[in-house]
């Protein structure tokens, strides 16, 4: 081979190599994260779990990059969560979950965002972002979501939390 040619081919590989090595893959999204309040207020996480399972849930703060992301608060759940509807308390987890990262205290003009994990990365939920003013637009039974349209476009929805069971799953 000739210089030439091994120094293209020798590129090309180098090029392709990083590329590889940049474009990172994603873990399988297979459930829907959203939050509601109780009654009295209190922030709930939800989750709908759409076929495979989930082990927890962290809420965190965005930063300019992975490394500036701030959890806020992290949850396990002592058992899997399994295909179906879940909600807990994020600032008084019950019995079934662990905070691994107590809630700190929420800020006004701060977009917080919740997903559910799988301790083994087999398997994620969607994100759901928000802010405190979104939550105090939620009412009991209400759930705030980012719902995908069929072309992939994402928004978010509040919605009934039966109509969030009936169609959270769709499309996955």
């Amino acid at each position: 081979m000739s210089g030439p040619v091994f120094r293209r081919l020798a590129g090309a590989v180098a090029v392709g190599t990083v590329l590889a090595a940049t474009s990172g893959c994603t873990v399988p999204i297979d459930a829907v994260a959203g939050v509601s309040v109780t009654a009295d207020g209190h922030l709930l996480g939800v989750m709908m779990v759409c076929g495979h399972r989930l082990d927890g849930a962290t809420l965190y703060v965005d930063g300019a990059d992975a490394e500036r992301q701030v959890t806020v608060g992290e949850w396990t759940a002592d058992h899997r969560l399994t295909a179906g509807l879940t909600t807990w308390a994020l600032d008084a987890p019950p019995p079934g979950w662990t905070a691994t990262k107590p809630l700190a205290p929420l800020t006004a003009g701060t977009t917080y965002t919740l997903y559910g994990w799988t301790k083994d990365n087999t398997s994620s939920s969607s994100s759901v972002s928000f802010t405190l003013a979104d939550r105090d637009r939620l009412t009991p039974g209400q759930v705030r979501y980012e719902a995908v349209s069929d072309s992939g476009d994402e928004s978010a929805m509040t919605v009934p939390t039966a109509e969030f069971k009936a169609r959270a799953c769709q499309g996955m």
